[in-house]
């Protein structure tokens, strides 16, 4: 069965803190899905490895960059990933090649199938992660948006074009 004709889906994208990575993606997917494919019955969230920044809004850096490009990111909250997830979402989207190894420590293996690397939805960048922009410059945040908006767009991509098992 296409995506088209899915009933329901959830995508959980995966960073260390959850507070600029992951909060960007989950901003940048719904606004892709918003406009792109309205039709699609998507649930998307985001969670980080680590409980360093829970109950906290993300990075102000985040929210700006963000917002300059129109998406609104400054309500969401961070969390940890929890055991529950992997149950609950039919994919669980790392940023970097740490975070998708703790996700499969983290996970029964029943459930290492449907991690995967985000980037891995952008083969033409060539690249395995999204950087961590939290120590860096403003410049971190503008490349970690234009990285997940490529992914994003091959993400929708892939939906539309893999007959999914429901």
């Amino acid at each position: 069965m296409m995506m088209e004709s899915l009933g329901f889906m959830r995508i959980l994208f995966v960073c260390m803190g959850n507070i600029c990575r992951s909060p960007t993606a989950e901003g940048v997917f719904r606004k892709i899905l918003d406009k792109q494919a309205p039709g699609f019955s998507i649930y998307v969230d985001s969670a980080g490895t680590h409980a360093y920044h829970v109950g906290e809004p993300p990075d102000p850096r985040a929210c700006r960059a963000a917002e300059q490009r129109g998406i609104d990111i400054s309500t969401q909250r961070a969390r940890r990933i929890t055991e529950d997830d992997f149950q609950a979402f039919d994919m669980v989207l790392a940023m970097d090649e740490q975070n998708y190894s703790l996700l499969l420590d983290l996970s029964p293996p029943e459930h290492h199938e449907q991690i995967k690397l985000f980037m891995d939805f952008a083969p033409q960048l060539g690249r395995k992660s999204v950087p961590d922009p939290y120590f860096g410059g403003k410049h971190g945040f503008e490349q970690v948006l234009d990285l997940v908006e490529e992914a994003s767009l091959g993400l929708l991509v892939h939906l539309r074009e893999t007959p999914l098992d429901c």
